[in-house]
């Protein structure tokens, strides 16, 4: 007999709240993805307006106070980039490791409790598991 999708999914969001992870919509993170994002967009307004700001005047004081204002607008471009990457891929991976876990935690217990692992598993699932096994062996030696 198989659990029922809805029961294996209540099944890790509580063993994903036994785990202490955090919640990625309510975390701390989510204000750093922000700010990388607000710093991404101001950055490209700042190059648009010393862009603007050069093109509309011909004296050489003004154009190298908006080149500076250009170099400052890639900058906070950069950095808002790398923040946000940074704690976008954050998320993703600390759900994506509890995930795995909670997955290796099932495999082990359908293992230990005698069950086989390809009893209710589909002919294309059996096969693959089967090649996994000889793959693995192969790699063993």
């Amino acid at each position: 007999m198989t659990a029922a999708p809805d029961d294996r999914a209540e099944r890790f969001t509580r063993e994903l709240d036994s785990l202490k992870i955090p919640d990625p919509a309510a975390a701390r993170s989510q204000l750093w993805i922000r700010a990388g994002v607000a710093a991404m967009a101001v950055g490209v307004a700042l190059g648009v307006l010393a862009y603007l700001m050069s093109h509309n005047t011909s004296n050489p004081l003004v154009q190298r106070d908006a080149l500076t204002i250009a170099l400052t607008g890639v900058a906070l471009a950069v950095v808002g980039s790398a923040v946000f990457l940074r704690y976008s891929l954050t998320n993703f991976l600390r759900f994506w490791l509890a995930r795995q876990t909670f997955d290796l935690n099932e495999f082990g217990d359908r293992v230990v409790n005698g069950r086989s692992v390809t009893n209710d598993q589909s002919p294309r699932v059996k096969e693959t598991i089967h090649d996994d096994h000889k793959n693995a062996a192969v790699a063993r030696g």
